[in-house]
């Protein structure tokens, strides 16, 4: 292998290691060397590892820049299993979801996870300070019809309506509430497993 394919090979990933300095160092290097080892092994398939061979691969490949920002995506992913947090899933979704589709749907439909699971936790709290009008209220419509309401305590009440659930509402509203934040939040992580299990090790490989 000559000097100016070894010298093309390390330009290439150069490039990408300045991308990929957010990352853990062992596991810059360990992407470096995958890379590099994925390189020489596409290029010799024909035979020598020649340099129009490595401009190939390195074109397939696509730029350093754009490979490192899907790395990159890819451990954002990540960080979450260590702290199951909704606010640094939230966070790491943001940024999965700023560089791919998938990551935008799964953001939105965290986000509406999270938020009917705020509800419900802020529905229960709110019951002790607004004993009687905060609760799960039953009255008619114009039509005579029957409907429910989910009240907050702040307002009127209906003026034709009951309370149904009484004081079940707080021990009700932290279950369904608490129960909808972890599925939530089991759901953004299933995700995130599932999309680095179907791009990150086949995306090299289906570039080269």
């Amino acid at each position: 292998m000559g000097d100016e394919v070894q010298q093309r090979i390390e330009a290439y990933l150069s490039r990408l290691q300045r991308r990929l300095r957010g990352l853990n160092g062992e596991d810059v290097h360990e992407i470096v060397e995958e890379l590099r080892s994925h390189i020489l092994d596409k290029a010799a398939a024909g035979g020598e590892v020649t340099l129009a061979g490595v401009d190939g691969v390195l074109a397939a490949m696509g730029s350093p820049e754009g490979l490192a920002s899907q790395y990159i995506a890819d451990n954002l992913l990540t960080r979450p299993e260590v702290s199951q947090s909704p606010l640094r899933v939230l966070d790491s979704l943001f940024r999965w979801a700023s560089l791919s589709v998938a990551g935008f749907f799964v953001l939105v439909g965290s986000i509406i996870g999270y938020l009917l699971g705020a509800i419900f936790v802020v529905w229960a709290a709110l019951k002790p300070l607004h004993p009687r009008t905060a609760g799960l209220w039953v009255s008619r419509n114009t039509t005579g019809d029957l409907t429910l309401s989910l009240r907050l305590g702040f307002g009127s009440v209906p003026a034709v309506g009951r309370e149904v659930l009484g004081w079940w509402v707080v021990p009700l509203g932290l279950l369904v509430g608490c129960g909808l934040v972890l599925l939530t939040t089991r759901f953004a992580l299933w995700s995130a497993r599932q999309y680095r299990r179907m791009h990150l090790l086949r995306r090299v490989e289906a570039r080269g």
